[in-house]
């Protein structure tokens, strides 16, 4: 099913939350009694899609646990940003791990709390792309196979945003990063190359795998929801536009995260078992061109000479993506 059941209709948008709608369909964050689990005085650069994702899916899986939650956080922009010694941002029990062994840490505190008879009090692993699709993804993988009762989460900026925005394997095909320069005949990042670690999450057969954005935070909640009502490994992978890294306008971090999702380039869905269960349709099919103008890291594309064949590539990605996920609504052309 689609969590994103609602369109306000009188601004337009797809807003968080709103005075007209009956409490039950107010998300987590227009709660006066929510958590603020990640507080304010943090660090995040202005327009930071990643501190947006933490603070809701952190407050949901709060919600959904009753206070009964530790957290485990790689290192990388997040921990840098929401942590500079001796200061925090956090309102939770909030254990920082190494940039490879989050997954690892996270099982242990699970088994602990197993071992004192605390099996109320659950265990979430986070990190962004690099700490997961890279360096940890080895500590992942076994988390995955063992079916440790631990929700992990990315949050996916598509390159190493923290130590200068160096390509990652998460980092999309022609996107310039201080180590895929915009020069020569095949400028930017790759093709070929990379993972999307949805779908090896789902080879591996676990409960539970979802891919959600920020610019969907109805739904990024219900999947959090859902992620804590099951038992055994789970993973979630929250698109988060960098402003810095991807040279987007900060007060577009919601639209780029949207044009992602309804270019087919960032598919939304939920699988439990390794099988997909359901989708978040797109309202409107946009070309990738359109997404891809919103971000600097793709500027060379469209000089003087633009490169068709290779945005022609990329929206057969997309198209490709639609295809696979069924992503488009029946009226969608």
């Amino acid at each position: 099913m689609s969590y994103q059941i609602k369109k306000f209709y009188q601004t337009g948008t797809l807003t968080a939350g709103n005075r007209l709608l009956p409490s039950e369909d107010h998300c987590v964050q227009t709660d006066p009694k929510r958590h603020n689990s990640l507080d304010s005085g943090h660090r995040a650069c202005q327009g930071c899609g990643e501190a947006l994702g933490t603070r809701y899916a952190i407050d949901a899986a709060m919600k959904a646990t009753n206070g009964q939650l530790i957290v485990a956080n790689a290192t990388g922009c997040l921990e840098v940003f929401s942590t500079p010694y001796p200061e925090t941002s956090w309102r939770v029990p909030w254990v920082h791990s190494l940039f490879g062994n989050t997954a690892a840490v996270a099982t242990g505190l699970a088994a602990a709390m197993r071992v004192k008879g605390k099996s109320d009090i659950r265990v979430i692993a986070q990190g962004g792309d690099g700490g997961t699709t890279d360096i940890g993804f080895g500590c992942l993988s076994g988390m995955f196979e063992r079916n440790d009762d631990v929700l992990y989460i990315c949050y996916d900026n598509q390159a190493y945003m923290n130590t200068g925005i160096q390509r990652s394997s998460a980092t999309p095909a022609a996107a310039r990063t201080a180590t895929t320069m915009a020069v020569g005949d095949s400028p930017g990042n790759a093709f070929g190359q990379g993972k999307f670690l949805p779908t090896i999450a789902m080879a591996h057969g676990i409960p539970y795998v979802a891919t959600a954005t920020v610019s969907d935070l109805h739904d990024l909640e219900a999947k959090v929801k859902r992620a804590m009502e099951i038992r055994g490994a789970r993973y979630i992978h929250i698109l988060v536009p960098c402003p810095l890294g991807w040279g987007t306008a900060s007060c577009d971090t919601i639209r780029v995260a949207r044009m992602a999702k309804e270019t087919g380039i960032f598919p939304v869905f939920e699988a439990e078992n390794g099988e997909v269960t359901s989708v978040l349709k797109i309202r409107k099919k946009q070309p990738i061109a359109a997404y891809l103008k919103m971000q600097k890291r793709y500027v060379h594309l469209f000089k003087k000479s633009p490169k068709t064949d290779v945005i022609a590539q990329l929206q057969e990605i997309a198209d490709d993506n639609i295809k696979k996920y069924g992503l488009l609504e029946e009226k969608c052309s």
